[in-house]
Order: structure tokens, then sequence, then C-alpha cells
């Protein structure tokens, strides 16, 4: 009688399904075609059908606000950059999901704290899952690193071997002497203002041992770290960098360290891959590496599933949510090519055979560090990355840049009521 009940009940809930269309805006890149191919499964195990319509990242934001402020939401479910992760609960667009993972069971120690510090929780509250990691590490050549004339000629300028630097001054180090010796520029850099300079120059100051803010949000971008940070990332950027660094974005880097340009990048880890691929990127394919940065964190980055307060269906966009993030199907993201933030999949052997690098990368986004997460987080990246980009082409002294970018990083705070 009771599995007869079973049965009845669940036939009874795919029915209730039937006919609920779940849409979802999501940036057109590789891990949303990944996604959406194993779409066909889910609306066959749970009668929902699931809709994607895709755009660049550069549309995203704007068309996510106006749904987000409408009445009703024309998306059931969202993904939400880390850009965005304080704005949008800040406002109250999202739905609380401690809810909605209690009553499911769903299991969040599968992820990394890190993850979750920087697409999960706002201010104590879950309100996104992680779904897609982009922390930044260090791509180097080791084959250059190996080379015995080079190897010769750095122990005689520096009395040490050659060898992976272990502090940022070593990599600025490191950087320049591949600069003047190897044929090459040092460092492939991506000093373009905005997100680019933004993002690879909070590497430096994380792994100086700076920071942004402290735990009370009080402004310590102005200190002797913050300064040291800036001052080695401009010296690298001027001496060490590819020409035309100061206006260069990922896709200039890329190019540059895949044609053989370079001797090393910090940029995303899922770089490797790319990198190391014979018929992309022949110059370069068997010969990098991939490490943490040098002398701390790395900047971490990523994508969190959500669900829109205004949503039509949030119980049927947190099934989609639970489903899409089970440890068989973000497994078989990964196997496809995706960014996984789930412990249990960098750890699996399956995928660990297919990408051996896993090991580093999941060392990076252990360790990695966020950027302050709050209502103008994409507001602070061209705040500060304009005093970098200034101080980068000699516009401005190292200090004042500093001081200038701590002044707009407080009036931000204080707008968005953090600060007094």
């Amino acid at each position: 009688m009771k599995r007869w009940l079973v049965m009845g009940l669940t036939a009874l809930g795919l029915s209730l399904a039937q006919g609920v269309v779940l849409r979802a805006l999501m940036e057109d890149v590789p891990e949303t075609r990944i996604i959406e191919a194993l779409l066909p499964e889910f609306e066959r195990a749970t009668g929902i059908r699931v809709e994607f319509e895709k755009v660049q990242y550069s549309a995203m934001h704007d068309k996510l606000v106006a749904q987000l402020l409408a009445p009703e939401s024309a998306y059931d479910f969202l993904e939400v950059d880390f850009l965005w992760a304080g704005e949008f609960p800040a406002a109250g667009w999202l739905e609380p999901l401690e809810p909605y993972v209690k009553a499911s069971g769903f299991d969040l120690s599968v992820y990394y704290p890190s993850m979750l510090d920087l697409v999960g929780y706002y201010r104590g509250t879950l309100y996104m899952i992680p779904m897609y990691n982009y922390a930044m590490g260090l791509i180097y050549r080791k084959d250059l690193l190996n080379r015995q004339d080079l190897r010769d000629r750095f122990r005689r300028e520096f009395n040490r071997a050659l060898a992976l630097p272990k502090t940022l001054q070593e990599y600025v180090d490191l950087s320049l002497f591949m600069a003047r010796n190897a044929g090459v520029a040092g460092a492939a850099m991506q000093g373009q203002r905005g997100d680019p300079n933004f993002m690879e120059f909070s590497n430096y100051l994380f792994a100086g041992g700076g920071d942004y803010v402290d735990k009370n949000w009080r402004v310590t971008l102005n200190s002797p770290q913050g300064e040291r940070a800036l001052t080695l990332y401009v010296r690298n950027i001027r001496q060490g960098a590819q020409k035309g660094a100061l206006n260069a974005n990922l896709d200039d880097t890329f190019r540059v360290m895949c044609q053989g340009g370079a001797f090393s990048m910090i940029t995303y880890w899922w770089m490797l891959p790319q990198l190391d691929d014979a018929k992309q990127c022949p110059q370069v394919a068997g010969k990098v590496a991939l490490v943490p940065v040098p002398g701390g964190a790395g900047v971490n980055g990523g994508w969190g599933w959500a669900i829109p307060k205004n949503s039509r269906n949030k119980e049927a966009a947190w099934k989609f949510i639970s489903w899409v993030e089970s440890k068989e199907i973000v497994k078989r993201r990964a196997l496809a090519g995706h960014a996984p933030t789930r412990k249990d999949v960098f750890q699996d052997p399956e995928v660990l055979r297919k990408y051996p690098y896993y090991k580093e990368a999941e060392r990076i986004i252990a360790g990695a560090k966020r950027v302050p997460i709050f209502a103008y987080t994409a507001e602070m990246e061209d705040v500060v990355g304009r005093e970098i980009s200034l101080a980068a082409a000699g516009q401005k002294a190292v200090k004042p840049a500093l001081q200038d970018a701590a002044k707009g990083l407080e009036g931000l705070l204080r707008k968005a009521g953090l600060l007094r």
C-alpha cells in the first residue's frame, strides 16, 4: 500500500511540474553550453523545462537589474557574478536560500569556504550557491626556468639558484630578469584600466600582505604593504611586461603567452589547459605549469546561482539548482571543461586523471582571497583601477595614487552605509 502511495505522490509531483518552464539569463560562454546540453535530462527527471537566454557579459547586469526591479521577473533563477554578489542582496532582490537547503538536505559542506564567502553568504545570510570559480594563480614557463644559461646567469646576479619565487619581491625580480635575459617579456600583464588592472593588482596587494579593508570595513589599502605592492606592480608593468601592457586586457595577455612571448602571467587558473593545448598554442604547449601566486593568496572570483525574490517558480528553480549542483552533474560538467566549486569533484580520481593540474587549482581556490563584497564592488574596480592606471603610466606617484584610491573606496563604503 505504501509503495502505491509513494508512486502516486511521485506521479502527482511530476504532473504538477509538467508545463513549468524555467527561464534564466546566462553568459554566452562554453560553461553555459555544457549545462545546456544536460537540460533534457533534467526535464525527463522532473517534467520541468529550462530555457537559457544567452548574452555577452557586458549586457547581463542591466538586463538583470531591469527584471529584478519589476513586479515579476522574467527570470526564475540567476547566475550572479561576484561583482554583483553584494549589490543584489543589499537591494533585497534575492531570495534567502537557507530554508530550501534545510528542506532538501542540500549539503553545503562540499564547497570551499572561500567560495561560500565569495558567492554564497552576504552578511550572514545564504543567498547564492557557488557554481563557477575563477581564482587567480601564476602560470609560468618551465622550459625557461630550467634553461642552463639562464640558471647560470641568475646565480651570478642574485647569488642563489633560479627557482620558483616564494615572495612577491622574488617574483618581480624574476620577471625583470627574464625580460632582460630570456628574449621574452617577464610577465604578460593586463594593465587596462578597470576590471583588468584591478584584478591583476589585487593579487600583488594580497601577496604582499595588504588588503583593501579590515574586518570593520575601515580602509587599509593606503598602508606600507599597499604602497609596496603598488610599487612592485608599477615596476613590473614598466620594466618586465610586454609592449602595450598598459592598455592590455585578458585576451591580449593570453595571446602574448600563447605565442611564447612571455615567461609568466598572473591569471585565472583555468587558462592553463588552454595554453597547454598543442593545437591552440603550439609554442608553449607542454612547457607551462600552474602554482599559487607567490607570497600569499591570489584573488578569488566566481559565479553563484540565485533565485530572485520576484521569481514565479521558486520551488522549481531550487529543484534545478540542487540538480545542477549535485555531485554527479558537477562532475560531468567538470569533465567537459567546467571550473567547479565542489571539493569532492576536485578530488575525484576520474577528474584528476583527466586534469592532473586540478591539484594545484585546488590549492589556489582553497587559499584564494576575495576583494570587498558590498553594494558598490563594481564601482570599486573603476575607482581603484583609475589610480593604478595613473601610477603605472607615470602620471601620478605611487603614494598619492594610493591615497586617492583609498579616498575613493571610503566614499563608496560610506555610500553603502558601511562607514560613518
